[in-house]
């Protein structure tokens, strides 16, 4: 009994301590005076750099408002892309303070790997690509076919399930970095492409020729795409968290970049509490009065970001629209 009480208590110990040393997120952040976000290897539409190295995205717009938030400048961010196999390590060990990069929320990364998701910055699901002619109209006809995708990825998993239950026989051919996957498939090492529709839009606009290739109209699985951040730290979880919340509410009450000042003025209670004229609701996760309204001036609403970074792709938004607009896109009350 003694020794598993010592046991116990030097393992609440470890715990407390290590819980301290993770808890200093925002502290960390302020004193580099930059905000470490992961992303992807380059994906159109979400993270991707132009050829000057600059970085644009509905995942790169997060993380400009999470350190217009934290840091009070938009452009205080350092971007590090990432392949799916590393994503969730380079977080783990603190080379990135925020993930945003594409990436689904299910229930063993959040519970398994020592990070949360803040919460979701877009619904979508996994599809498959093909050239038009390879005659196929449906994802029912792909056995036999050799399907190209990235490893350590949700979809690996997705593509063996589906083929499994509908008694087809496929060759997998996974790689590491998004570039290869796209590479292989344009060059007819495989037949088919699979990831989520949004990337499947994004990355057709890379092959030779896109027209040649069309995505099949099957959605074979839910990916609620978010940002994550590191378990044990608490305040900045409910930053990030709070954020996107936040612009997602300005969307709905009509805060858009050009008339936050302007709407410093309304009337609506709740407009005054997301904006900080009302309360003190920014201290309640370690920031200032303005913090809001600062990320909603530098990126917009989420429909600003939406239409500025997706809509080009070609994909409607479906169900990332607004709750009252009839999608699913809903985050809670600001009060």
């Amino acid at each position: 009994m003694k020794t598993f009480l010592k046991t116990t208590v030097a393992g609440a110990a470890a715990i407390i301590i290590a819980g301290a040393a993770q808890a200093a997120t925002l502290d960390d952040i302020k004193k580099a005076g930059v905000l470490k976000c992961g992303v992807s290897q380059g994906l159109p539409g979400f993270s991707n750099p132009d050829d000057k190295g600059s970085w644009a995205g509905i995942d790169v717009d997060y993380c400009k408002a999470l350190a217009a938030a934290v840091l009070g400048d938009a452009g205080k961010v350092k971007y590090v892309p990432l392949s799916a196999k590393v994503r969730f390590t380079a977080l783990q060990s603190g080379e990135v303070d925020v993930l945003s990069r594409n990436t689904t929320w299910t229930f063993t990364r959040d519970t398994n790997l020592g990070i949360n998701f803040v919460g979701i910055l877009y619904y979508d699901g996994q599809g498959f690509m093909v050239r038009k002619k390879l005659g196929v109209k449906s994802a029912k006809g792909l056995s036999g076919t050799a399907v190209c995708t990235n490893t350590g990825t949700t979809t690996e998993l997705n593509v063996a399930d589906y083929f499994k239950a509908n008694g087809m026989k496929s060759k997998l051919v996974a790689f590491e970095h998004a570039n290869e996957v796209v590479a292989a498939y344009d060059s007819g090492r495989c037949d088919v492409y699979t990831t989520d529709r949004s990337g499947l839009a994004a990355q057709r606009t890379k092959l030779k020729d896109p027209n040649e290739h069309m995505v099949l109209p099957e959605i074979i699985s839910k990916e609620p795409l978010g940002p994550a951040v590191r378990q044990g730290d608490d305040q900045f979880g409910n930053i990030g968290r709070w954020v996107l919340n936040a612009l997602i509410i300005a969307e709905e009450l009509g805060v858009t970049s050009k008339n936050v000042d302007q709407m410093m003025s309304s009337k609506s209670a709740e407009i005054q509490r997301l904006l900080g004229v009302k309360g003190k609701y920014g201290s309640y996760i370690g920031l200032d009065a303005g913090w809001a309204a600062r990320a909603i001036k530098a990126v917009g609403n989420y429909g600003e970001m939406y239409d500025r970074n997706v809509t080009p792709l070609g994909l409607a938004r479906g169900v990332n629209n607004l709750w009252n607009k009839g999608g699913i896109l809903y985050a809670p009350p600001f009060r």
